[in-house]
């Protein structure tokens, strides 16, 4: 056994949740190192959805532009289209990822950032790549094997594959990053609900030129209404653009119970093939896999000094892009914890608001997903496609909704309804920015719960209340533009306060904590030229919000106070978990 590496944190696994985690943490200042049992990162597209709230996390830690050169943008992504093959019969589409009107308004509204579509192995190289930039040490071919605790810290013993040896690591805290499959999570004893193997699905990835099938309609995803698609999997079959219009990835299911096909070459190509609808277009294989669908939380994310992110602690199917955002926003969630805690800023039982605010988040997003494959099941039932028939039938039963007759004119209408319900899948916009936080992290201002006044689900819903994200308004600081969003983060409690607020920034600059403050004003550093901010902080002008370095209202006053700085002060102590 090798002596001992040094580190305070160590990760293991370098996809989306492992590298968000290292890139915070070395912009933190803090030292951490990452294993990977792999010899490279993501070599297949896999997650690509890339949301709002994750973009802005990707612009506080400065890697915003990176993503967006490499991806897909927001506009070639929304013509989701319900076909019977790419070549065949298409059957109706919905605008989907922000690209309906009314959504992108709602977009542009509630964040500085566009979402995007941006494949995994496109953005960990960017995530990694300034992480190693910044500090971060990287161990490829190194795999997590087993790990112990004590009151200072964890040795975890890993292998190298190359040299064919192990050695221990000495880290004052374990991420386990390491996927659906983590041992970490398994090795930490972490409670999990939900099933594993619900449904099978295969991954095919190929290259092929369909241009002519899709750049008149741009979208992301192509769904294939064919026999066999509702076995297993996702519920129907899948075309997803890896990169427009020549890299491709399908998605078919397979009877889990019966076990996975046999993944020849012959059989990746006949499914796609099917799904595509061209015989005469030349088609490469790349690569294909087998997966399950699975639908299981963790209850707990952490076990004394070892915390888990990402896949590790929520398995569930790509259904409305969920996966790597949320594991991002763990990574996030859990940094700045890390390094406040590690720099003995704060308690340890700051670690512990972890759990209390990812895990209901993880919950939701396994729901959400698996009850998106349950939501396409109607699209079938219009075309009375889910009752054991022919291929003949099937394509008759398509063909008969062109009649004009009162059945036809009903089945036409049940189509259609089926159709656009599916925006819960691809325009939820309120399930990816309306998480709120309640834990000790978090100080209650008294106020009642208003709850959202639409489906929270479908639309955002801005707040100042504590515990929900920071809105986003349009500041002016000289002749710059910028949100409200790009003066808070950078590893930093910010204070948003505005004209009669002095005297919270004089509590902010007399703490011990490092406090940047913001003044919102005629005259001042920032202005409001639009009175957006006025309306959206939900605080008077000499109100005060105090944000944390991920974005979160951590407490809110309505107005001056003579007391500001016991106020502050006693807010911060409970934050820190020093009250």
């Amino acid at each position: 056994m090798h002596t001992d590496v040094v580190t305070d944190v160590l990760i293991v696994g370098s996809g989306p949740a492992g590298a968000s985690a290292a890139l915070a943490l070395s912009t933190y200042g803090v030292p951490n190192m990452v294993v990977t049992r792999y010899a490279s990162l993501a070599d297949t597209p896999r997650a690509h959805i890339t949301n709002q709230r994750t973009m802005e996390v990707l612009r506080d830690l400065g890697v915003e532009q990176e993503a967006l050169a490499r991806a897909t943008p927001q506009h070639l992504m929304g013509n989701t289209t319900f076909c019977t093959s790419l070549a065949g019969e298409e059957l109706g589409r919905v605008r989907s990822w922000g690209n309906e009107p009314l959504v992108q308004a709602a977009h542009e509204l509630a964040s500085p950032t566009v979402m995007c579509d941006i494949p995994q192995h496109l953005m960990e190289p960017v995530l990694v790549d300034a992480a190693v930039a910044r500090g971060t040490v990287l161990r490829y071919s190194t795999v997590y094997k087993s790990f112990t605790q004590d009151a200072d810290g964890v040795t975890v013993t890993v292998e190298d594959r190359v040299r064919g040896d192990a050695y221990t690591i000495r880290a004052k805290y374990l991420v386990g990053a390491d996927g659906g499959r983590s041992k970490v999570a398994e090795d930490a004893g972490l409670p999990m609900g939900g099933q594993m193997g619900v449904a099978g699905s295969i991954n095919i990835v190929f290259d092929a030129d369909l241009s002519r099938y899709t750049a008149h309609r741009p979208a992301t995803l192509y769904w294939v209404l064919a026999p066999g698609a509702t076995v297993g999997g996702i519920g129907a079959g899948l075309v997803r653009c890896v990169r427009p219009w020549t890299e491709w990835l399908i998605v078919w299911g397979y009877d889990v119970s019966a076990g996975a096909p046999d993944l020849t070459t012959e059989y990746a190509e006949s499914v796609v093939r099917q799904l595509v609808g061209d015989d005469d277009i030349p088609v490469t294989v790349r690569s294909s896999s087998a997966w399950t669908v699975n639908e299981m939380y963790a209850e707990t994310y952490s076990n004394g000094r070892v915390f888990c992110a990402g896949d590790a602690v929520h398995r569930h199917p790509p259904s409305n892009g969920l996966g790597s955002n949320t594991s991002i926003q763990d990574s996030y969630n859990l940094a700045w914890k890390l390094k406040l805690v590690l720099d003995g800023t704060a308690d340890p039982g700051l670690l512990d608001t972890y759990t209390a605010e990812r895990a209901p988040v993880g919950r939701q997003i396994v729901t959400r997903a698996n009850k998106s494959i349950g939501e396409t099941a109607p699209i079938f039932e219009a075309l009375d496609g889910l009752t054991p028939q022919t291929p003949e039938q099937l394509w008759a039963n398509i063909a008969a909704r062109k009649e004009p007759t009162e059945a036809a004119g009903k089945q036409r209408a049940r189509l259609r309804d089926a159709i656009a319900h599916k925006v819960y899948e691809f325009n939820a916009h309120g399930v990816d920015l309306n998480q709120r936080y309640a834990s000790d992290a978090i100080v209650p201002d008294g106020t009642p719960d208003p709850g959202f006044a639409r489906d929270p689900e479908l639309y955002h819903q801005p707040s100042s209340r504590p515990g929900a994200k920071l809105p986003h308004a349009w500041l002016t600081s000289g002749t710059r533009t910028l949100s409200t969003l790009d003066t808070v983060g950078g590893g930093r409690f910010t204070l948003l306060t505005g004209i009669g607020g002095e005297g919270w920034v004089r509590a902010a600059t007399a703490h011990e904590l490092d406090i940047a403050t913001v003044v919102v004003g005629p005259g001042q550093e920032y202005e409001d030229p639009y009175g957006d901010w006025a309306r959206l902080s939900e605080v008077s002008d000499s109100g005060v919000l105090l944000v944390r370095p991920d974005g979160y209202v951590a407490f809110r006053h309505p107005a001056a106070a003579a007391n500001a700085e016991e106020l502050l002060g006693e807010a911060l102590r409970r934050i820190l978990g020093r009250g």
